[in-house]
Formats: C-alpha cells, sequence, structure tokens
C-alpha cells in the first residue's frame, strides 16, 4: 500500500487505487499521514477538521465514523494490516505505517539528501537526488482537501519545503552550467512567486550567463518595483549585489562550479574599482565559495574573494587591451639641465597617468621614456578596447600642448594592441598589475615602427573600434591602422548627463507604449545635423527603457561612417542579428551559425531554417564580401522579425540609416506594411542628407513620425559644462560665465568646437582679479557636443 499527498490525495493497493470515502473521512487520513508513526490526540484531529466555532455537537462520533470507515479501507480482511494499520490509543489514535510508502516523507529524504551533497560540493549528485524529490509531487499538496476548505498549517509548509527544494535544485543546475535547461522553470518559477528574491537572482543569473544581461536587469527592475510598491521594502543586499555584478560584467559570473568547486561572484563586500578587474579564469588560486542556501534564501551570495586567496595574489588569463607609450623630450641637455630634464620627464609620466586612470587603466610599468598602460575589461572587450584607444589619444592632445603643461616639446610615439594575455594581480592592495606574453611582444613590436606623433593599433583594435574611431590602413612590415580621429557624431559612454531633450523622449516614450497596447509596428525617424547627439539620445532612450518594468526586447546597430553603402548595410544588419541571436563578439562562425538555428527553429519552425541560414548566416561570417543576397537576406530577416515581436514587444534602433543603401532603406520604409499586426518599434537616425534621397520618406504613412534634434540652446550647453566643469578652486562656476568665456557668439561657437583634447577656459576672479582656470575633462568634450 502507497500514500501519496503532494497532489490530490490517493491510496494504492497492489497498483491499483483505493477509495477514501468523503471529505471528513479523507482529511482524517491526511492528517495521521502528515504525523505517521505518533500520536495524535483526537482534540488535534477534531480542530483539523473543524474550525473551533464550526464543529457540530456531534463532532466526535463523526470523527469516530471516519476513524472505523479508515480501518475498514487500510485492513478489508478485517486482520491488523502488516502494511498499515489505524491504532487507538489514548490520547487519540495512530497510524502505524512504513514512513518509506508516503511520498511525503520521500520528499523529505531525497531533499536533504540533495542539500547535502549540494553542501559537500557535489552539484551533479545534488541535482539528480533533487530532481527525483520534485518529481513526487502532482499538484499542490493535498489539493482536494484545500478545495474543499481544509486549512492546515502543514500543508502550508510542505509547499514551502517544495519551494525551497526547488531553490536548490535551480542551485545545482547553474553550479553544473545548466543554465539553457532550467532557464524555462525559473521563469515560471519567478512568475509563480514574484517577490521571492532567490528565485529571482537565480533566474538573473541565468540569463546573463544566455547573454540576455538587459533582461536580467529588466527583471530587477521589476522585482524591485513590486517589493517597493507591495511591502515598501528595497531588494535584499544579495539581490543588489547581483545586479551591480551584472552592471559591471564581474568576470566571476560566468565562472561554472563543478565537484569540489562552487561559484565566486567578487562584488558584494567592497565594490570599489580595483586597478583592473578580475579575469573570468584563474591559473592558480582557490576558486572561492558561495553559501549554497543563500542569505535569507535569497539566492547564490555574492562575496569577495577570500582573504587567503588575496593574500596570495593571483594569475589569470583574459581579454585585454595594451598601450605602450614612448615619450622623448625634444633636444639634447645641457651641462646642468639635466635636472631640469628629469623634472620634466615626471611631469610627462604624470601626465599619463592621470589620463590612463581617467578611462580607467593603470600603469603597469615605467622604464625611462616608455610606458606600459593595461587596460583589462575581462568580458567586455568592445569597451575595453574603446578606453585604450582614447586614452592614447587623449595623451597625444595633451603633450602636443607641451608648452601649456610646462614640459617643453616633446615626441610622442603611441601602440595599442587588443587580445589574450596572462595578467598578474598582486598580493598587496593598490599595487599595479603585471602583464606578460606574446601579446606585450606584439605592442612593443609596433611601437617600433609608429612614427613621431602619431598611434598605430592592431587589427583586432581596429575591428573592436572602427567605428568610434577613424583610420588609416598602414603597410610594410608591421601593418596596422593608423588613428586619424574620432567620428564625428560618435559618443562616449553614458556618462555625460541629457539635456534639454525631455520632450523628443517622451514622444518616443509615448510611441513605445502605443506600440505595446496596440500590437502595431511604428517607424520613428530621428533627423539632427553632425554632432547634433542622434546616438547620444537614442542610448538615453535604450538606458531608460532597460531599467522599466515593462519587458521589451532592445536591439541595435549602427551603420559605420564608410563610402561604401553596401558595406554598411552589411554590417549594420550583422550587429542587429547578432544582438537577436544573442551572439557574442568572440564567438567563433561555426557557434554564430549554430545561435541562428536555433533562433530560427524556435520562433518560425525548422521547416524555414535552410531559408534562413542561406540568407542571414553570410553576413555573421568574418572577410563577408559584397556579394551578399541581399534580397534573401531581408527576406529572412523580415521573418525572424516579426515571429519575435509577436512573441514579445520589440525596439530597434538603426543608427546612420542614411548611410545604408536603397533597399534597407526600402525594407524600413516598408515596415507599416509588413510587420502590420505586432508590437514592433523601429527607431531610425539620420541625417538631413536622408530627405535629399529620400523626400517622401515616411510620408502618408499611417504608423510613422519623424522627431528633429534642433541644436542645443545656449542655456542647455551652459547647463551641461556646468556639471562636466571641474575647477581648480571648486566645481559649478555659474553658467553665465561660461557663455562669455566660450564666445560672444553660440552659433560661431558650435561651428568651430575645440579639439578632443579639452577645453580651458580662463576668466578673472570677481573678488581679487586674478586669473583662474576651469576646464572640461578631454574625454568629456566630445560627449558635450553630442548631447
Amino acid at each position: 500500500m502507497h500514500f501519496r499527498m503532494l497532489g490530490p490525495m490517493e491510496v494504492f493497493r497492489d497498483g491499483q487505487s483505493v477509495g477514501l470515502g468523503g471529505i471528513k473521512q479523507r482529511a482524517t487520513l491526511g492528517f495521521l499521514l502528515l504525523q505517521p508513526n505518533r500520536v495524535v490526540p483526537t482534540s488535534q484531529l477534531l480542530k483539523a477538521l473543524w474550525a473551533w466555532e464550526e464543529a457540530p455537537a456531534s463532532a466526535r462520533k463523526i470523527l469516530q465514523n471516519a476513524v472505523w470507515g479508515l480501518r475498514g479501507i487500510l485492513c478489508p480482511d478485517g486482520t491488523g494490516g502488516e502494511q498499515a494499520a489505524l491504532l487507538t490509543q489514548a490520547p487519540g489514535y495512530m497510524l502505524r505505517v512504513d514512513a518509506e510508502r508516503i511520498d511525503v516523507h520521500r520528499f523529505h529524504r531525497l531533499s536533504s539528501q540533495g542539500r547535502g551533497e549540494l553542501s559537500a560540493g557535489r552539484p551533479e549528485a545534488a541535482a539528480e537526488l533533487l530532481r527525483e524529490a520534485l518529481a513526487l509531487w502532482r499538484g499542490p499538496a493535498l489539493a482536494d482537501l484545500v478545495e474543499g476548505g481544509i486549512v492546515w498549517s502543514e500543508v502550508v509548509a510542505l509547499q514551502n519545503a517544495r519551494l525551497v527544494a526547488l531553490e536548490e535544485f535551480f542551485e545545482a543546475e547553474l553550479a553544473c552550467g545548466r543554465h539553457h535547461a532550467v532557464l524555462g522553470e525559473l521563469e515560471t518559477a519567478v512568475a509563480g512567486e514574484p517577490l521571492r528574491e532567490r528565485f529571482c537572482s537565480q533566474l538573473m543569473l541565468a540569463l546573463y550567463r544566455c547573454g540576455r544581461q538587459a533582461d536580467a536587469l529588466n527583471l530587477y527592475a521589476r522585482t524591485r518595483t513590486a517589493l517597493v510598491d507591495g511591502l515598501g521594502l528595497e531588494p535584499g543586499h544579495n539581490l543588489r549585489a547581483l545586479q551591480h555584478a551584472i552592471l559591471t560584467h564581474d568576470p566571476m559570473l560566468t565562472v561554472v562550479g563543478s565537484p569540489g568547486e562552487t561559484l565566486v561572484v567578487a562584488a558584494a563586500v567592497d565594490q570599489s574599482p580595483p586597478p583592473a578587474s578580475p579575469p573570468p579564469g584563474d591559473v592558480q588560486g582557490d576558486s572561492g565559495s558561495v553559501d549554497p542556501t543563500g542569505e535569507q534564501g535569497t539566492g547564490p551570495i555574492l562575496m569577495a574573494q577570500s582573504r587567503k586567496r588575496q593574500s596570495r595574489g593571483r594569475v589569470g588569463r583574459g581579454p585585454v587591451s595594451v598601450v605602450m607609450a614612448r615619450i622623448r623630450l625634444s633636444g639634447e641637455p645641457e651641462t646642468g639641465e639635466q635636472a631640469r630634464l628629469d623634472e620634466a620627464l615626471e611631469r610627462v609620466t604624470t601626465i599619463v597617468r592621470e589620463v590612463v586612470g581617467s578611462f580607467g587603466g593603470v600603469v603597469a610599468a615605467s622604464l625611462g621614456s616608455v610606458s606600459l598602460v593595461l587596460f583589462d575589461g575581462s568580458d567586455v572587450r568592445r569597451r575595453t578596447a574603446d578606453d585604450a584607444v582614447s586614452a592614447a589619444m587623449t595623451i597625444h592632445e595633451r603633450l602636443a600642448a607641451g608648452v601649456e603643461q610646462g614640459v617643453g616639446a616633446v615626441a610622442s610615439h603611441l601602440a595599442v594592441v587588443s587580445g589574450e594575455a596572462l595578467v598578474r594581480y598582486p598580493a598587496s592592495a593598490g599595487a599595479a598589475p603585471t602583464v606578460n606574453g606574446a601579446l606585450v611582444d606584439e605592442c612593443h613590436k609596433l611601437l617600433s615602427h609608429v612614427p613621431d606623433g602619431s598611434i598605430h593599433v592592431c587589427p583586432e583594435t581596429h575591428r573592436l573600434t572602427e567605428d568610434v574611431v577613424a583610420y588609416s590602413a598602414v603597410d610594410g612590415v608591421c601593418a596596422g591602422w593608423r588613428v586619424e580621429g574620432v567620428h564625428q557624431e560618435h559618443i562616449g559612454y553614458h556618462t555625460a548627463p541629457i539635456v534639454d531633450r525631455e520632450w523628443e523622449l517622451d514622444l518616443l516614450r509615448g510611441l513605445l507604449e502605443r506600440v505595446r497596447h496596440r500590437s502595431v509596428p511604428h517607424l520613428a525617424t530621428v533627423l539632427g545635423e553632425p554632432g547634433s547627439g542622434k546616438s547620444r539620445f537614442v542610448m538615453e532612450f535604450e538606458c531608460r527603457m532597460a531599467v522599466s518594468p515593462q519587458s521589451v526586447l532592445f536591439l541595435s546597430g549602427a551603420a559605420p561612417g564608410t563610402a561604401d553603402r553596401t558595406d554598411a548595410t552589411d554590417r549594420l544588419l550583422a550587429q542587429v542579428i547578432a544582438a537577436q541571436c544573442e551572439i557574442l563578439t568572440d564567438d567563433d562562425p561555426v557557434v554564430a551559425e549554430a545561435k541562428l538555428v536555433d533562433l530560427t527553429e524556435r520562433l518560425v519552425g525548422p521547416q524555414h531554417v535552410d531559408s534562413v541560414r542561406s540568407g542571414l548566416a553570410p553576413l555573421l561570417r568574418p572577410g563577408r564580401t559584397a556579394e551578399t543576397n541581399r534580397r534573401g537576406a531581408l527576406d529572412s530577416w523580415r521573418r525572424l522579425l516579426r515571429a519575435s515581436a509577436a512573441q514579445r514587444p520589440m525596439v530597434m534602433v538603426l543608427d546612420g540609416v542614411h548611410r545604408v543603401d536603397d533597399d534597407l532603406l526600402d525594407f524600413i520604409e516598408d515596415l507599416p506594411r509588413w510587420a502590420s499586426s505586432v508590437p514592433l518599434l523601429v527607431v531610425a537616425t539620420a541625417r538631413p542628407a536622408l530627405l535629399e534621397r529620400r523626400p517622401s520618406w515616411g510620408g502618408g504613412q499611417r504608423h510613422a513620425a519623424t522627431i528633429t534634434l534642433d541644436p542645443l540652446s545656449e542655456r542647455a550647453i551652459n547647463r551641461l559644462l556646468d556639471v562636466l566643469a571641474v575647477g581648480t578652486k571648486g566645481h559649478g562656476q555659474p553658467a553665465g560665465r561660461f557663455s562669455a568665456l566660450l564666445g560672444a557668439r553660440p552659433a560661431e561657437r558650435r561651428a568651430h568646437p575645440p579639439s578632443m583634447g579639452g577645453l580651458a577656459v580662463r576668466s578673472l576672479d570677481r573678488d581679487g582679479g586674478t586669473e583662474s582656470a576651469w576646464t572640461v575633462e578631454p574625454q568629456r568634450w566630445h560627449r558635450v557636443r553630442a548631447s
């Protein structure tokens, strides 16, 4: 005989279901099964069957009849029963039964064993045991009794025990690296228990590991809103630390536990930035630990690395960018001038350290006139390369003004390379890491071929930054690319505030709400002159949507500044398709194509895989050519976009469409027709030159709008400069000071902006008439222009 309580209550004898009678008889058996082999007082049974004020005068008689009926079911032949027997024993009744025949007991045993395996660092065994325990559940515990009005605290405890076991099962699966396998179950669990922070943290981690960072942050925002609105509480420490780790792309988020190892996420204890982020994998050192149960049941605890590990230091291999700067003072030192030149060289070194630090890098070594700079971005390779090149350009700009800097004329040579390198992190706090390996040799070789006043980068750095920085190819023994400047419309990362654009942002936000609620597509074109801040504007829109509680899929791509419209189109398409398929920058072509096929099968079915692959896969391959079948690619992409937007509202930003070819322009303009019934908002930015090619762009369309970004007003520019101003005597000088100092005519100032090297403004101090200076930091000036 077997008793099943994890779902509607059932009793089986020899594989056959046994009838249990009416609700009171079933409830009596259920309550006794919750406490097998223990005497349950009659008074306790009566309270379980009736609320105290609802118990009839004949309650004891009804209970006795229920016991008599159960004895006939458990022992139909009238014997004592070897498998189960209901005995009368003062002061009540006892159900004698082998506990292994009750599914509740087996569930508790298996989940306890699984918890022990997880604590011992054996997630594979833990997952198997917990999976077996959860498989015993067929629905809510004692569902038939609950539907009949039975309310027992023991049933609530059972349901909570199931949730805890489910959390531990997800913990074990994540430790085994099976985040894709549990993603759907985690989403279901979070939907059912939206305030359970441990489920939320586990789903955030799984989404991040699946390449869905924005979805993970959206989930955090929704959970926080639910906690604040419903309970007046902020998320717990662990959940906040996980959000911080995701925002900073903490490399330990991707470390998967294995037998004897557990996950380490360095984020919670000390969130101050170290000299360089730790790499994703260690060559030596402990792997750290995690409490699998989590503090207060909120999931994997985010902890700083153990003190033992910090005291030993660590060595890791990961993606970095390296800058080598060789800076020589002009002229030969004369007798007695060596001390002056040493002081000048020290000032040069100080300038280099200041600039490098402002971009998040660290000077790893200096030897005479050569400095070695490290930008360790772990898995965020794109930003690391951008920062390295921006730092090199700013060093060049500041040293070019050598007289003003007090160092005299200098000859500067700078080289930037990106790739994998071995980084050693010292044990002592504040000490700079060191970098070694072939990447450093490559940088040194490249530096030897850099002429005076130039910056050269390797092919990998060029690939990672070509949409930000303008380059020209360099031929010769050590081929590379020479930095020519920043693309005029490039903006920095999302650090400068946005001003005087709230009305336009509200328009886009309103269009998105219309798209979501009416399930209709819309084309929004953002027009603006070069430098008006189109890219910055859509970045701000994306960032605000990322923290919105609404779930929206956000895709974006930018057409690079190239004379070849076909190439610009291919590159833009490749960026958006890669984002839609969650293809990472370091995925090889085989992995990229596999992700494309997987998305196609899930969205439109396996019957369309061949056509979609033939149309889109060539765009994802390195060295793609202009021979891409454009019509086939756009047809395939249209099918994927429609299917994806039908499942989830989508925003797609296409930056710089004035650079793309007519085929893609036709595709975009025809959006309201081919996406007539799906919630898809396409935001296309362009210069007014687009209207010269397409005078009727968007005209007469039912679901199309145009937003024009006018140049910032004088007042808005002054507000922005006040925010970004860094004073030698303080911050935030009055806006009117900048108006006078930056030129009498605003139009002239906008037509001739300062160089990237920075803006120095001088004024007379009102009180004493002494001259003082305020500067806008060099790396921020192009953000002022683009805001």
